[in-house]
Protein backbone atom coordinates (compact mmCIF):
# COMPACT_ATOMS: atom_id res chain seq x y z
CA UNK A 1 0.00 0.00 0.00
CA UNK A 2 1.22 3.46 -0.88
CA UNK A 3 0.11 6.07 1.66
CA UNK A 4 0.24 9.67 0.56
CA UNK A 5 -1.56 12.99 0.62
CA UNK A 6 -1.41 14.01 -2.99
CA UNK A 7 -3.77 16.68 -4.28
CA UNK A 8 -5.23 15.85 -7.68
CA UNK A 9 -5.03 19.18 -9.45
CA UNK A 10 -7.18 17.93 -12.32
CA UNK A 11 -10.82 18.08 -11.13
CA UNK A 12 -12.60 14.76 -10.69
CA UNK A 13 -16.29 14.50 -11.72
CA UNK A 14 -18.49 14.07 -8.63
CA UNK A 15 -20.58 11.48 -10.45
CA UNK A 16 -17.48 9.27 -10.72
CA UNK A 17 -16.70 9.35 -6.99
CA UNK A 18 -17.51 6.20 -4.99
CA UNK A 19 -18.91 6.41 -1.44
CA UNK A 20 -17.55 4.32 1.43
CA UNK A 21 -20.73 4.49 3.50
CA UNK A 22 -24.41 3.80 2.92
CA UNK A 23 -26.12 6.73 4.61
CA UNK A 24 -25.90 10.45 5.26
CA UNK A 25 -28.10 12.87 7.18
CA UNK A 26 -30.16 14.59 4.51
CA UNK A 27 -30.97 17.46 6.85
CA UNK A 28 -27.23 18.18 6.96
CA UNK A 29 -27.00 17.88 3.17
CA UNK A 30 -29.76 20.48 2.80
CA UNK A 31 -27.91 22.82 5.16
CA UNK A 32 -24.73 22.48 3.09
CA UNK A 33 -26.70 23.15 -0.10
CA UNK A 34 -28.06 26.36 1.44
CA UNK A 35 -24.56 27.44 2.51
CA UNK A 36 -23.20 26.70 -0.97
CA UNK A 37 -25.90 28.80 -2.65
CA UNK A 38 -25.00 31.72 -0.38
CA UNK A 39 -21.36 31.46 -1.48
CA UNK A 40 -22.32 31.09 -5.13
CA UNK A 41 -24.47 34.23 -4.95
CA UNK A 42 -21.91 36.30 -3.04
CA UNK A 43 -19.72 38.90 -4.70
CA UNK A 44 -16.35 37.68 -5.93
CA UNK A 45 -15.34 34.08 -6.46
CA UNK A 46 -16.41 32.78 -3.05
CA UNK A 47 -17.61 29.50 -4.52
CA UNK A 48 -14.37 28.84 -6.37
CA UNK A 49 -12.33 29.73 -3.30
CA UNK A 50 -14.42 27.36 -1.20
CA UNK A 51 -13.89 24.45 -3.60
CA UNK A 52 -10.17 25.15 -3.69
CA UNK A 53 -9.99 24.93 0.10
CA UNK A 54 -12.18 21.83 0.48
CA UNK A 55 -10.56 18.97 -1.37
CA UNK A 56 -12.25 15.60 -0.93
CA UNK A 57 -10.08 12.94 0.79
CA UNK A 58 -10.23 9.67 -1.10
CA UNK A 59 -8.60 6.30 -1.61
CA UNK A 60 -7.58 5.34 -5.13
CA UNK A 61 -9.08 1.90 -5.64
CA UNK A 62 -9.47 -0.76 -8.34
CA UNK A 63 -9.69 0.55 -11.90
CA UNK A 64 -8.34 3.88 -10.66
CA UNK A 65 -11.64 4.93 -9.11
CA UNK A 66 -11.67 7.35 -6.19
CA UNK A 67 -13.42 6.24 -3.01
CA UNK A 68 -14.48 9.10 -0.74
CA UNK A 69 -13.57 8.62 2.94
CA UNK A 70 -14.87 11.97 4.25
CA UNK A 71 -17.10 14.86 3.17
CA UNK A 72 -19.89 12.65 1.83
CA UNK A 73 -22.46 15.26 2.84
CA UNK A 74 -20.58 18.03 1.06
CA UNK A 75 -20.06 15.91 -2.06
CA UNK A 76 -23.77 15.10 -2.29
CA UNK A 77 -24.76 18.72 -1.60
CA UNK A 78 -22.49 20.00 -4.37
CA UNK A 79 -23.78 17.35 -6.76
CA UNK A 80 -27.40 18.32 -6.06
CA UNK A 81 -26.48 21.97 -6.61
CA UNK A 82 -25.18 21.16 -10.06
CA UNK A 83 -21.43 21.27 -9.35
CA UNK A 84 -19.75 18.90 -11.78
CA UNK A 85 -16.18 18.54 -10.48
CA UNK A 86 -14.22 18.66 -7.22
CA UNK A 87 -10.57 18.44 -6.25
CA UNK A 88 -9.46 15.23 -4.55
CA UNK A 89 -6.71 14.46 -2.03
CA UNK A 90 -5.40 10.92 -2.42
CA UNK A 91 -4.83 9.45 1.05
CA UNK A 92 -3.64 6.03 -0.17
CA UNK A 93 -3.26 4.18 -3.47
CA UNK A 94 -4.81 0.70 -3.37
CA UNK A 95 -5.49 0.53 -7.09
CA UNK A 96 -3.44 -2.64 -7.59
CA UNK A 97 -5.61 -4.68 -5.21
CA UNK A 98 -8.47 -6.88 -6.36
CA UNK A 99 -11.93 -5.84 -5.19
CA UNK A 100 -12.19 -8.27 -2.27
CA UNK A 101 -8.75 -7.36 -0.90
CA UNK A 102 -9.48 -3.68 -1.41
CA UNK A 103 -12.60 -3.72 0.77
CA UNK A 104 -10.87 -5.83 3.42
CA UNK A 105 -8.05 -3.27 3.71
CA UNK A 106 -10.56 -0.40 3.73
CA UNK A 107 -12.45 -2.06 6.57
CA UNK A 108 -9.31 -2.70 8.62
CA UNK A 109 -8.28 0.97 8.32
CA UNK A 110 -11.76 2.28 9.28
CA UNK A 111 -12.01 3.87 5.86
CA UNK A 112 -15.55 2.62 5.36
CA UNK A 113 -18.83 2.44 7.28
CA UNK A 114 -21.15 -0.21 5.81
CA UNK A 115 -24.12 0.39 8.11
CA UNK A 116 -27.67 1.05 6.93
CA UNK A 117 -30.30 3.53 8.10
CA UNK A 118 -31.24 1.19 10.96
CA UNK A 119 -27.67 0.96 12.21
CA UNK A 120 -27.20 -2.60 10.96
CA UNK A 121 -24.00 -3.72 9.26
CA UNK A 122 -24.41 -4.71 5.65
CA UNK A 123 -22.14 -6.31 3.07
CA UNK A 124 -19.66 -4.33 0.99
CA UNK A 125 -21.94 -4.83 -2.00
CA UNK A 126 -24.64 -2.73 -0.34
CA UNK A 127 -22.51 0.41 -0.43
CA UNK A 128 -23.85 2.67 -3.22
CA UNK A 129 -21.87 2.91 -6.43
CA UNK A 130 -22.32 6.68 -6.63
CA UNK A 131 -22.67 9.68 -4.35
CA UNK A 132 -26.27 10.22 -5.41
CA UNK A 133 -27.07 6.69 -4.21
CA UNK A 134 -26.55 7.61 -0.55
CA UNK A 135 -29.69 7.23 1.57
CA UNK A 136 -31.03 9.18 4.54
CA UNK A 137 -30.44 8.23 8.16
CA UNK A 138 -32.36 10.79 10.28
CA UNK A 139 -30.29 9.85 13.32
CA UNK A 140 -27.15 10.95 11.50
CA UNK A 141 -28.82 14.33 11.03
CA UNK A 142 -29.70 14.38 14.73
CA UNK A 143 -26.11 13.54 15.68
CA UNK A 144 -24.76 16.28 13.43
CA UNK A 145 -27.09 18.90 14.87
CA UNK A 146 -26.37 17.69 18.39
CA UNK A 147 -22.68 18.43 17.91
CA UNK A 148 -23.44 21.90 16.56
CA UNK A 149 -25.45 22.81 19.67
CA UNK A 150 -22.68 21.63 22.00
CA UNK A 151 -23.89 18.12 22.78
CA UNK A 152 -20.40 16.76 22.18
CA UNK A 153 -17.08 17.96 20.80
CA UNK A 154 -15.69 17.39 17.34
CA UNK A 155 -13.40 14.37 17.44
CA UNK A 156 -10.92 12.70 15.10
CA UNK A 157 -12.36 9.21 15.72
CA UNK A 158 -13.44 7.79 12.33
CA UNK A 159 -17.20 8.03 11.79
CA UNK A 160 -17.70 9.52 15.28
CA UNK A 161 -21.02 11.07 14.22
CA UNK A 162 -22.30 7.61 13.30
CA UNK A 163 -21.34 6.30 16.75
CA UNK A 164 -23.45 9.08 18.24
CA UNK A 165 -26.24 8.35 15.77
CA UNK A 166 -26.30 4.73 16.89
CA UNK A 167 -26.48 5.83 20.54
CA UNK A 168 -29.32 8.26 19.80
CA UNK A 169 -31.17 5.54 17.90
CA UNK A 170 -31.60 3.77 21.24
CA UNK A 171 -32.63 6.92 23.12
CA UNK A 172 -35.01 8.79 20.82
CA UNK A 173 -37.94 7.09 19.12
CA UNK A 174 -38.08 7.43 15.35
CA UNK A 175 -41.71 8.63 15.42
CA UNK A 176 -40.71 11.40 17.83
CA UNK A 177 -37.79 12.38 15.62
CA UNK A 178 -39.99 12.51 12.54
CA UNK A 179 -42.74 14.47 14.29
CA UNK A 180 -40.70 17.22 15.96
CA UNK A 181 -36.98 17.48 15.27
CA UNK A 182 -36.33 20.34 17.72
CA UNK A 183 -37.99 18.51 20.61
CA UNK A 184 -36.05 15.36 19.71
CA UNK A 185 -32.85 17.43 19.69
CA UNK A 186 -33.55 18.76 23.18
CA UNK A 187 -34.10 15.20 24.40
CA UNK A 188 -30.90 14.06 22.67
CA UNK A 189 -28.97 16.84 24.42
CA UNK A 190 -30.10 15.53 27.80
CA UNK A 191 -28.95 12.02 26.96
CA UNK A 192 -25.65 13.30 25.53
CA UNK A 193 -24.69 14.87 28.86
CA UNK A 194 -25.42 11.69 30.82
CA UNK A 195 -22.98 9.02 31.96
CA UNK A 196 -24.51 6.49 29.55
CA UNK A 197 -22.82 8.42 26.74
CA UNK A 198 -19.39 8.84 28.33
CA UNK A 199 -17.83 6.14 26.13
CA UNK A 200 -18.54 8.08 22.96
CA UNK A 201 -15.93 10.24 21.18
CA UNK A 202 -16.13 13.90 22.09
CA UNK A 203 -18.31 13.35 25.16
CA UNK A 204 -18.33 16.49 27.30
CA UNK A 205 -20.84 15.81 30.04
CA UNK A 206 -20.43 16.91 33.65
CA UNK A 207 -17.94 14.97 35.74
CA UNK A 208 -18.74 14.34 39.41
CA UNK A 209 -16.11 15.44 41.88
Amino acid sequence: MVTLREPILKPVPIEELRPTQITVGMREVRAKRKAWRAKAEAAGDKAGEFLGNHMIPAIRGPRGRYYVIDHHHLSLALHEEGVKDVLVTTVADLSRLDRESFWFVMDCHDWMHPFDAEGKRRSYEDIPKSIEGLIDDPYRSLAGELRRVGGYAKDTTPFSEFLWADFLRRCVKRKDLDRDFETALAKALEFAKGRDADYLPGWCGPVAE
